[in-house]
């Protein structure tokens, strides 16, 4: 037989078998079993567990301690939350606690048993050491602490390194747009595409500040987005809204900085590229007008539809509503000529006489009369920067004409130049405006304070003008084309080459460039510096009565029933747009597209590559007029018997959508007004009979230049820089510039809204120097300007 194996026995010890059951005596567990067994070690004389509570139970009588039997013990896990206690001496010893109970028996069976006392777990042990730990981590070289690090979250779970992850990540992330230098920040920008650049100014305010207020980040879009047409019209919206903004917007100083120009053009070409093409089915308004007449004018101005007709009256309606706003009556006779700016209206009539209309009021407040025939064409021309290149070849800079003019051509022959009423000055109405039997024509002109001069010279009716700065472009019936300086009168070209009237004439001061389209079927390109004609542009089959000049294209619209888009630079032909089949009676054209009208249809054309869009009018007997800027369309037309105005509205609510008058000029620049920028009349007049003077005096008939041929190799007027360069200015700048004064642009002026001691300058460009120039970074310019010497 087998020795039978000892039976562990001892004080308080009991076998219990697995089956055993309705045992009375205490199972202990293993945690307690531990605790106790820890608690024993803890009364040993040489302290090894030094800050660990010790136990009362059994204080007196400790039995002797039995040689056991190596046993293995299971692996103790930290995830109970009745951990054994921590087996790492406390880093400060502390003294052992009192008994909890001290007054309780040391034994008996009625006493109550003592429950175990609350003892450190590992958290707060291993917290207790942090501070000594944290001293030896940062006392360790930079490549041991990443070892450390590394293999704590090699051995760490998934949950803690999440954790460490959300806080890590903020942590280590920078701002990098707000970090670089702007030129930096400007050129990263420029990499990315429009879409994404929008989306990012949403990131923040730091990022929409940066990014909005980059004007060589939009102009770069601009550019690769090919919607930059040269600089000139960019510049002139830039000034345009920053004129705005000096009348209109009060000091903000709690809001974010507004935008620069150049997105908000950006955003309103896109549209203008997009909405057009897009909108399938724009709002349209149709409603009467002038009951069955002719339209023989229209305007869209400042929120307004101006519509003038041969039944002698001018109308004003709402493009929201179709509501007619105002009835201007007075002319006794149909109404051939209008030009607006702001809220002043010019209109020319076969009653032979030019009125000045308020449109805030709708009252008449000028009757200007003198010429003796119909007044055929008319043009405002307000003050603008422009170039002038003097006799040693010095290019400077200046504002002409100093006050807002009116020219007026008429089928007497001549041409008048009459001084712009501003609001408040005094009333005029000529000879023969309250009596009917009176004659206009009979007044003398020089009687009249507005009346400026009489430009005479051509031998027939002036049919088409154009005018800008100081130059005049009028095309008569007489086959030529005359080039004037409307500051001193001076006749400088006469441009002899078309053999039958001259119908159409459109002028670009910039390219020093005038076209002009007539009834021998042929378009015109003239230099305005040398006299010459530059490019015959032949193909129309019949009259050409209608041009239209925008930087990238020159279309002519013909009696032939097509309209041709050529290139105003060389001259090539680019496209044909063959699909109307009666004479173009009206039309009009951007960089984008073109709206043509004819018998029964009113088409849209891409002018890009010259294919219909859509028609917007079909089934018709004739469209009248028709003009556009940004969202809005407007188009006379005559259904039988009745005339008509559709408008149509390609824009959504949400829209920012800001248009470009076709003419490239804004109506809303109020420079001339400014305190400081005004030059008094009688100095503008002192001024004009100092130029009579000298020109009756030196001036003499200059000789009709020949016909010649240009080499399309030689080059044009220069190109216009996006960055506009440093000219020489001053007194020699122009010899009746007052020698008191400075230029305009030099002068200080100061901005709504701030203190009046607080001036700032204004560039070459008339843009404030508190906001960002236009092709510059906020710290220095992208490209240098140059001087010229």
């Amino acid at each position: 037989l087998d020795e039978e194996e000892p039976i562990p026995s001892g004080k308080g010890w009991t076998m219990v078998r697995p089956d055993s059951t309705g045992s009375s005596s205490k199972v202990v567990g293993l945690v307690e079993a531990v605790e106790r067994y820890g608690r024993k070690r803890s009364h040993g004389t040489d302290n090894m567990m030094e800050g660990v509570e010790p136990t009362t139970e059994r204080e007196t009588h400790t039995p002797p301690r039995k040689k056991a039997r190596a046993t293995h013990l299971p692996p103790i896990t930290t995830l109970n939350a009745a951990a054994p206690p921590s087996p790492l001496p406390s880093p400060h010893g502390s003294p052992p606690p009192q008994p909890i109970w001290p007054s309780a028996p040391p034994s008996g069976a009625s006493s109550p048993q003592p429950q175990a006392p609350l003892q450190p777990d590992l958290a707060l042990t291993t917290l207790l050491t942090l501070p000594s730990l944290l001293s030896h981590f940062t006392s360790l070289p930079q490549p041991l602490q990443s070892h450390f690090l590394l293999t704590l979250l090699r051995h760490s779970p998934l949950p803690v390194l999440r954790t460490l992850h959300s806080i890590l990540t903020p942590t280590l992330a920078r701002d990098f747009l707000t970090l670089l230098p702007p030129e930096l920040a400007s050129h990263v920008l420029s990499f990315l595409p429009y879409s994404t650049v929008v989306r990012a100014s949403r990131v923040s305010k730091a990022w929409r500040v940066i990014i909005d207020s980059d004007p060589v980040l939009w102009s770069d879009l601009l550019k690769s987005t090919k919607i930059w047409f040269g600089g000139v019209t960019e510049r002139a919206f830039a000034h345009s809204i920053f004129a705005r903004r000096r009348l209109n917007i009060p000091p903000t100083p709690k809001t974010l900085p507004l935008s620069h120009p150049y997105k908000m053009l950006f955003k309103s070409r896109q549209l203008t590229r997009t909405r057009w093409v897009d909108n399938e089915n724009p709002k349209h308004r149709s409603f009467p007008a002038h009951g069955s007449s002719v339209v023989t004018c229209l305007l869209l101005s400042h929120g307004r539809i101006i519509s003038a007709s041969d039944d002698h009256s001018i109308h004003v309606y709402s493009p929201l509503t179709g509501e007619l706003l105002q009835m201007l009556d007075g002319h006794e006779g149909g109404v051939w000529a209008l030009a607006a700016c702001k809220d002043t209206l010019v209109s020319g009539s076969t009653d032979r006489t030019v009125r000045i209309w308020n449109l805030a009021t709708g009252r008449c407040t000028h009757i200007f009369g003198g010429h003796t025939s119909t007044v055929r064409c008319l043009a405002i021309v307000k003050p603008e920067w422009i170039e002038i290149e003097g006799d040693s070849g010095v290019i400077t800079r200046e504002k002409w004409p100093k006050r807002s003019v009116i020219v007026t051509g008429s089928r007497d022959h001549s041409l008048r130049v009459w001084t712009l009423p501003r609001p408040g000055d005094p009333e005029y109405r000529c000879y023969g405006a309250d009596d009917s039997e009176a004659d206009p024509a009979d007044e003398d002109a020089d009687d009249n304070p507005y009346h400026k001069m009489h430009l005479e010279g051509h031998d027939h009716a002036v049919r088409a003008l154009a005018a800008r700065g100081r130059t005049l472009v009028s095309g008569s019936y007489d086959c030529t084309v005359r080039i004037w300086d409307i500051i001193t009168g001076e006749c400088k070209w006469v441009l002899v080459g078309h053999t039958q009237k001259v119908y159409s004439v459109v002028l670009d001061i910039h390219r020093q460039i005038a076209c002009s389209g007539s009834m021998d079927g042929t378009v015109r390109v003239w230099n305005l510096r040398t006299g010459q004609c530059q490019h015959t542009l032949t193909g129309h089959t019949s009259l050409v009565g209608l041009l239209g000049l925008s930087p990238s294209h020159l279309v002519s619209a013909a009696a032939d029933s097509t309209l041709r888009i050529w290139d105003p630079e060389s001259g090539e032909l680019r496209h044909t747009l063959a699909a109307h089949t009666g004479a173009i009676t009206c039309f009009q054209h951007d960089e984008f597209k073109v709206l043509s009208g004819s018998d029964g249809t009113l088409k849209m054309w891409n002018v890009r590559d010259g294919t219909v869009v859509r028609d917007l009018l079909t089934g018709i007997q004739g469209v009248w007029q028709v003009v556009f800027e940004g969202r809005w369309c407007v188009a006379a037309s005559n259904r039988n018997p009745a005339t008509v105005l559709d408008v149509w509205d390609f824009g959504t609510d949400e829209d920012e959508w800001i248009g470009e008058p076709p003419s490239g000029f804004y109506d809303d620049d109020t420079e001339e007004e400014d305190e400081g920028e005004e030059i008094e009349q009688a100095d503008v007049d002192a001024m004009d009979q100092d130029l009579e003077v000298e020109v009756s005096e030196e001036s003499t008939e200059p000789e009709e230049p020949q016909e010649c041929a240009r080499d399309s190799s030689q080059p044009l007027a220069a190109e216009v820089e996006d960055v506009p360069m440093e000219r020489v200015e001053g007194i020699r700048a122009s010899k009746w510039a007052p020698p008191s004064k400075p230029s305009g642009h030099q002068r200080n002026r100061p901005v709504l809204g701030e203190p009046s001691s607080r001036a700032i300058s204004h560039p070459v460009d008339g843009i404030p120097s508190r906001l960002p120039p236009i092709n510059e970074t906020p710290t220095r310019p992208r490209i240098r300007q140059k001087q010229r010497r």
